[in-house]
């Protein structure tokens, strides 16, 4: 099972993914189990991607399903991503898809 740590406030989810790796060995569980923690919650949800080193197409396209599972109303905002994950992000130009910020934003 993938290492999530939700905080639940009065306004949104933070959830810390504690994963180093968001690969082909994880990312349908790691959909599943976010995409499960994000519908239950009804609320915005900020991740904290702050300890993820590595992410392939695997991992990305879990994101993008997750994203795809809230609706338009609820944000998904990613913060903290390590340079290697923003690489990622860029280069598919998943980074006009996906509201990213700095870890700096992040206040649990």
């Amino acid at each position: 099972m993938p290492k999530l740590i939700v905080n639940e406030t009065e306004d949104h989810l933070v959830i810390r993914i504690e994963e180093t790796r968001i690969d082909a060995a994880i990312a349908t569980r790691f959909k599943d189990r976010l995409r499960e923690i994000v519908l239950r919650g009804r609320k915005p949800v900020r991740l904290d991607m702050r300890c993820v080193d590595f992410m392939d197409s695997s991992g990305l396209g879990a994101m993008i399903a997750v994203r795809k599972a809230l609706p338009e109303t609820l944000p998904l905002v990613l913060e903290g991503l390590t340079p290697n994950v923003d690489r990622v992000f860029r280069l598919t130009r998943m980074d006009s898809v996906f509201d990213i910020r700095p870890a700096t934003t992040l206040q649990e």
